[in-house]
């Protein structure tokens, strides 16, 4: 994927985001996900972008982030 590609691709999820509501961003983050992880072949490879997207977050917790 290109920059340009990421970019449309991330505005158009957060308009979509904005769209629905704070109320259903959680069912639609949830929706969006499962049908990403819906186009891997093997749970592995799911799995380890969990792991490294759990990791990131819990780094950001401990430095005091939000």
């Amino acid at each position: 994927m290109t920059d340009d590609d990421l970019d449309r691709s991330y505005s158009a999820l957060c308009q979509s985001l904005a769209s629905v509501g704070e109320s259903k961003s959680e069912l639609f983050l949830s929706m969006v996900c499962l049908s990403l992880m819906a186009r891997y072949e093997r749970a592995d490879d799911v799995l380890t972008l969990i792991d490294h997207v759990h990791a990131q977050c819990a780094a950001e917790v401990e430095a005091g982030g939000a």
